[in-house]
């Protein structure tokens, strides 16, 4: 018996539209999370980001990267600014100094990172789901390592990942 077997009882809750039981979601997030793979969390994360019933991507990054530290915010922004490049980022409100940041073609850094607005990440992922609607599945990917953060959503959004991780888990 696996470890998402044993929980099976609580991906359960999540499987019907009309059980999303979002006051424990983060508690059985938690539970999940420590069981889960990697990439069925971010499947969970994928979920989220695409719902008609959460935030709009670049409203739900910036939100996430207002809580990230500076390890995570780098992260985040580094895989944000290769979907959008430097020309793109030019013609954003405030990208002109990350533009020239990245003129050399370098990494942010994360002291770099803290000194960005998650007004400007919001812009930034905004327009790099425009350009390249993959970004999604990568920040999925990145975000699906930081259970923790992906706690700050909330538990409308918590559920919408649980039932997509209970949905894989039926199929399995």
């Amino acid at each position: 018996m696996g470890l998402l077997d044993s929980l099976k009882d609580v991906l359960n809750q999540y499987t019907s539209s009309s059980a999303q039981n979002s006051a424990n979601a983060s508690q059985h997030f938690d539970q999940v999370a420590q069981a889960a793979s990697p990439n069925m969390i971010a499947e969970g994360l994928s979920a989220i980001f695409r719902s008609d019933q959460t935030p709009a991507f670049g409203n739900l990054v910036g939100n996430l990267f207002s809580q990230s530290n500076g390890e995570q915010k780098a992260g985040m922004l580094n895989q944000l600014l290769a979907s959008v490049g430097p020309s793109a980022l030019a013609s954003l409100a405030g990208g002109g100094a990350l533009a020239s940041l990245l003129g050399g073609g370098k990494q942010i850094t994360p002291d770099q990172a803290q000194n960005v607005s998650p007004d400007v990440v919001q812009q930034i992922a905004t327009h790099a789901e425009k350009s390249d609607p993959s970004i999604i599945d990568r920040a999925s990917q990145f975000y699906a390592e930081h259970p923790a953060l992906i706690k700050t959503l909330g538990g409308a959004a918590l559920s919408i990942a649980l039932a997509k991780v209970a949905e894989r888990q039926k199929a399995a």
